[in-house]
């Protein structure tokens, strides 16, 4: 089984739970420092590997599953990594990825604060541009577009389907919105796209209980190599 690192690798940690002792788990990243130090991954079954899935080729050996959670979408050669997916899996197998679709957010939900809302919809324009600029133009839209690539690369019993969340200021999903925001702080005031000060003001806007915006919609593709 083959499994991307994405979300602390609990993914990876359930698939080498339920392979056997026969069974292995080969988890790759880009940068597995977190990985390596990740006592849920600590697994006889398990094996983390560096790895570009978007330049590097992937392992010799095919895979009875592979699973991608947003990674795809950050790759810009992600066709071709999805392709390569495809052809390491034995007959038999099955892909499934993950992938956000950006367009598809509300970005905030009723509040008398206009100008909270507007600072916000700014915020998500910058994190777009600058997610487009890195990863191509097809970053923001890719998971909607799953079904119809895995069958066009010939898998059967395909389906997919399409998660929405709504999180409050303060909740763990605003956390990871606001850590999202601050990776990306300085690239965007430097690129003039939003200011520091607007900035920092949607951070506490994401601390607000009284703030409810919706997550981007998660969907999941799944297909299986004849």
């Amino acid at each position: 089984m083959l499994g991307s690192r994405r979300w602390g690798g609990s993914i990876a940690a359930w698939l080498a739970e339920r392979c056997g002792q026969t069974g292995h788990v080969l988890v790759t990243d880009i940068d597995p420092r977190f990985l390596v130090e990740s006592a849920s991954l600590d697994h006889p079954s398990l094996e983390i590997q560096r790895h570009d899935i978007g330049t590097d080729p992937l392992p010799a050996q095919p895979f009875d599953v592979i699973h991608a959670r947003l990674v795809l979408s950050h790759v810009p050669a992600r066709e071709v990594a999805l392709e390569r997916m495809v052809t390491t899996l034995k007959p038999g197998g099955w892909l499934i990825v993950e992938d956000f679709d950006a367009t598809l957010i509300d970005p905030g939900y009723p509040t008398s604060d206009a100008q909270a809302l507007a600072l916000y919809r700014n915020m998500l324009a910058a994190q777009g541009r600058l997610m487009t600029a890195r990863s191509g133009e097809l970053a923001l839209t890719w998971g909607r577009s799953l079904y119809r690539r895995l069958r066009a690369l010939g898998l059967v019993n395909l389906g997919m389907e399409g998660y929405v969340a709504v999180w409050q200021g303060k909740s763990t999903g605003a956390r990871l919105v606001g850590a999202n925001f601050e990776q990306i702080r300085e690239e965007a005031a430097g690129a003039g796209l939003i200011t520091n000060e607007e900035i920092a003001q949607v951070l506490t806007l994401l601390d607000d209980p009284d703030f409810a915006f919706s997550a981007p919609v998660m969907f999941t593709a799944w297909g299986r190599r004849p």
